[in-house]
């Protein structure tokens, strides 16, 4: 008779993604992870084969949690700037009490791997693409509602956005003041490379 798992699969990814997300991969142990998941290290390896199969599966969950909020406020939100520029209040503001750690998971996950880590590294990029083609699907579609120049490349739109967030992720790390956050965020759209 076969043994049937004895933990949520998703729940258990959702506390690694919190606990990896604030930690890091490499400041992570195996006994951080069982402590907080509550699975032994042979239940870990036998669910997820190592340390780095459940990394790649938080950050495939982190990258899912990203691209769910970005549809939300793709349905909440008038056009597809006020999407964007949603998503980026979100990221910049919220992130700072509501999220494990203020900086990004990728950007943080890219910024700590060495090239020992190239898979991961792979990985980390790959999801960093996903969200930046969904910015570009959002920027061409407000390009057609004439609300961004067409001239404009939509790709090179969508980097500045994830380097503007990014940047403000660690602004907001020295500095709590919401309405000024919430300024430079607007004047993201306001000025170049969007006007």
């Amino acid at each position: 008779m076969a043994k049937t798992a004895k933990f949520v699969r998703q729940e258990v990814v959702d506390k690694a993604t919190n606990l990896y997300w604030k930690k890091g991969f490499h400041a992570t142990s195996m006994r951080n992870l069982q402590d907080e998941i509550d699975m032994r290290p042979g239940s870990i390896y036998s669910a997820f084969g190592s340390k780095e199969g459940l990394f790649k599966e938080t950050l495939r969950n982190y990258t899912d949690m990203g691209l769910a909020q970005l549809d939300g406020l793709k349905e909440a939100s008038d056009t597809p700037v006020d999407a964007l520029k949603a998503f980026v209040k979100v990221q910049v503001i919220d992130t700072q009490t509501d999220a494990p750690n203020g900086v990004c998971m990728l950007a943080k996950t890219m910024g700590e791997l060495t090239s020992e880590n190239q898979d991961l590294i792979e990985v980390t990029k790959a999801h960093l693409a996903e969200i930046s083609h969904e910015f570009v699907v959002l920027i061409k579609k407000a390009q057609t509602l004439g609300l961004i120049d067409q001239t404009k490349d939509a790709k090179d739109l969508a980097s500045h956005v994830q380097i503007q967030i990014t940047g403000l992720r660690t602004f907001a790390k020295l500095n709590n003041d919401k309405a000024l956050l919430n300024a430079k965020i607007d004047d993201i759209f306001t000025h170049y490379p969007f006007t």
